[in-house]
């Protein structure tokens, strides 16, 4: 059923219809650029004035890219399309039958509301815990990350008790779906690869990676088959991964696996979203996770003029939910776009259908799984068709080349470039190290590209000979 708008056949003076889309994600920037064109004024609004390629955010939390490779204004993207405003600003309610969005600083009217605002994260009911364990949503959430991260190394450098140095260099990481995936691999590789000849008194790749999964596979989500070529290219990597771990207690320092615990200097979250509260404004059904349940045209029922796209739709098809992941917040945004089309122009609506594209995940250096349906395949094809996606989609010509570089320097050099701790960093020390040699022996890592079983460390290599003289 489509809303009901002014007629401007018969009414010239009427305004253009406008279309209020709250959410600068995926769906509503592609429900916006649909519109272009489109008889109608657009207003987006987003509490940030850019938008995210949320698949790369682990590689700033990761320090193989930066903030501005992942990220580009929102305004930049839309400057050219003429019927498009863009506001910074927050919305806090929504007033379907009077047609009024509240923002923070005022209010708005509508005519069509597109609702994209996505998710954020899930602690089951244990609010506390987000202060210790971190998830990965935004760029303030990634170079949040990045700095834990790294500021663990430099702690243990200055740190002179070994079994606070231990605690320091061990990473959990809680829920290993892709993003869970995604943080241990890529951890590994830094503290394996990268930074052993960085430190003088610790021996980087000593450190934990412990991957914590509450189900009975890693990828849980991908087919049995490729979660467990997932599990072994991650212990290749020397990530530890521990499924049927459910975690009961978070405090500073330890995690509790029912009456197991771990000392872990650093934890961070990947094991669950919820949505937007904004959705529970709208008077509509939602689910457990706090997703609105909309209809085969993606709006909530009673207001044909309302739609909730994204991953704060919940969305059957064929009896299947559709997933929440890019892709799919693509699509519906398009779609979206396209049904307003259609409603100005007299046309019956459609329903939503989703064209499942295949999953891709990474695991480290060409080490991935791809599941496409019946094609299923993982290591090096597989990390070299997430590279080729992931470029592909990224918007902005200036990010793809830049990215591509990145990627190549950080092939051929094994270096992560973009290792800076920003904002304000205290080192949190049992016990300051003096100056000088460390009170231990410490074995230095391996060069890069030379870590892996049976290889042997650069310490324990005999000294190259002296060059002969001159002449």
């Amino acid at each position: 059923m489509a809303a009901q708008l002014v007629d401007r056949r018969r009414d010239p003076s009427a305004r253009r219809p406008r279309v209020v889309i709250i959410g600068g994600g995926f769906a509503g920037l592609y429900c916006a650029r649909s519109l272009a064109r489109a008889p109608v004024d657009v207003m987006l609004i987003d509490r940030r004035n850019h938008h995210v390629f949320q698949p790369l955010l682990y590689q700033v939390a990761t320090a193989s890219l930066s903030p501005a490779d992942v990220a580009v204004p929102i305004r930049s993207i839309l400057r050219r399309q003429e019927n498009v405003e863009v506001w910074m600003g927050e919305a806090v309610d929504v007033d379907p039958d009077a047609r009024i969005v509240r923002l923070r600083d005022g209010t708005l009217e509508y005519d069509y509301l597109v609702l994209a605002t996505g998710a954020t994260h899930a602690y089951f009911g244990h609010d506390e815990w987000e202060a210790i364990a971190p998830g990965l949503k935004t760029l303030d959430d990634a170079t949040e990350i990045r700095k834990r991260f790294l500021l663990a190394f430099e702690a243990a450098e200055r740190e002179a008790d070994p079994e606070t140095r231990r605690r320091l260099l061990t990473f959990v990481i809680i829920g290993a779906g892709p993003t869970g995936v995604e943080l241990a691999g890529a951890m590994a590789e830094i503290a394996r690869e990268v930074m052993p000849q960085d430190f003088r008194a610790i021996d980087t790749t000593t450190t934990r990676i412990l991957l914590l999964e509450g189900g009975p596979r890693v990828l849980p989500a991908y087919p049995p088959d490729l979660s467990e070529k997932a599990q072994r290219q991650l212990e290749r990597l020397g990530v530890e991964v521990q499924t049927n771990a459910l975690v009961t207690r978070l405090e500073p320092g330890t995690v509790y696996l029912g009456d197991r615990t771990i000392a872990a200097g650093n934890v961070f979250w990947a094991a669950g979203v919820a949505a937007s509260s904004l959705g529970t404004r709208l008077g509509a059904e939602v689910d457990r996770a706090g997703r609105v349940k909309v209809e085969p045209d993606c709006s909530i029922p009673g207001h044909p003029e309302v739609f909730v796209v994204g991953d704060l739709a919940a969305l059957e098809e064929n009896g299947k939910p559709v997933p929440g992941v890019a892709p799919a917040a693509m699509q519906m945004g398009r779609y979206v776009g396209r049904t307003i089309r259609r409603d100005l122009g007299g046309k019956p609506r459609k329903r939503f259908h989703y064209r499942d594209k295949g999953n891709l995940a990474t695991i480290g250096r060409a080490a991935a799984v791809a599941d496409f349906g019946r094609l299923r395949f993982s290591g090096l094809p597989a990390w070299l068709l997430w590279v080729f996606v992931h470029i592909l989609y990224l918007i902005g010509f200036r990010n793809r080349l830049i990215v591509m570089m990145q990627w190549a320097w950080a092939w051929v050099t094994y270096q992560r470039g973009i290792r800076l701790i920003t904002g304000e960093a205290t080192l949190d020390l049992e016990r300051a190290r003096e100056p000088g040699p460390p009170a231990e022996q410490v074995r230095r890592g391996p060069p890069p590209g030379s870590f892996g079983p049976g290889r042997v460390p650069m310490a324990a290599r005999p000294a190259s000979p002296p060059p002969p003289p001159p002449g």
